[in-house]
């Protein structure tokens, strides 16, 4: 499931962005400024930003200009009642995807978000990717490990690309579970730590001091390449 972050403040908005994504399929978050938003990212990336300009504390154009340092390959639409053609070319060049002029038409949202996910997704998860001495193709479901194969069962490969699409991040095992299994309330975070043990077991030259699978105490994993 996608999630997207709608950075919106007007209460009727965001309840119309509500009916609109959640049947899609699309986990929704929202902030109602900018400074939540900021604070949303530190915890969960997004996988798509919805951003409204005219927001308390910080300015839109300020939030945009932060988003796309903190997390530079999250796409960001600016979705404002501005439609002036400077404020649409300057941010752009801060970094967003695309403008969308309020009111606007469902569908076309829809077809936007839906065509910024696709190029991001193009452009960020390659078919394959390799870290040490293993080598990925994540459009096969192939593992390598020297000139051997590597046998993984179906949710392992799961978790490990999860981790190879957000290298240096620390992910909590609640995100793991959400994202990976699919729900937040799986009955036990140990689920996590097995199949993590599991990759360590397989990818890691030293299992018991794992350099690419890393444990961050009391929070979750981290994976460096």
């Amino acid at each position: 499931m996608r999630k997207i972050l709608v950075v919106e403040d007007g209460r009727a908005v965001q309840r119309a962005m509500k009916r609109l994504l959640e049947p899609e399929g699309f986990q929704v978050q929202f902030a109602s400024d900018g400074g939540a938003a900021l604070e949303y990212i530190q915890k969960a990336k997004p996988d798509l930003v919805l951003l409204d300009l005219g927001l308390p504390k910080l300015s839109g154009r300020d939030v945009c200009e932060r988003l796309k340092k903190d997390l530079p390959d999250v796409p960001i639409i600016v979705v404002s009642a501005k439609s002036d053609v400077w404020d649409k070319v300057l941010l752009l060049e801060l970094g967003a995807t695309d403008y969308v002029t309020k009111p606007f038409s469902p569908r076309e949202l829809l077809a936007r978000i839906r065509a910024a996910l696709r190029r991001g997704q193009s452009a960020e998860n390659p078919e394959s990717t390799d870290f040490g001495d293993v080598a990925v193709n994540l459009a096969r479901m192939e593992v390598r490990r020297g000139n051997e194969t590597v046998s993984m069962t179906p949710q392992e490969f799961k978790v490990l690309k999860y981790f190879l699409q957000n290298p240096e991040r620390v992910i909590s095992r609640e995100e793991l579970l959400n994202e990976v299994w699919g729900y937040a309330n799986y009955p036990s975070t140990r689920t996590v730590d097995n199949h993590v043990l599991k990759l360590r077991q397989k990818l890691e030259k030293d299992p018991e001091s794992p350099q690419h699978f890393r444990t961050v105490h009391a929070v979750g994993y981290k994976f460096v390449p």
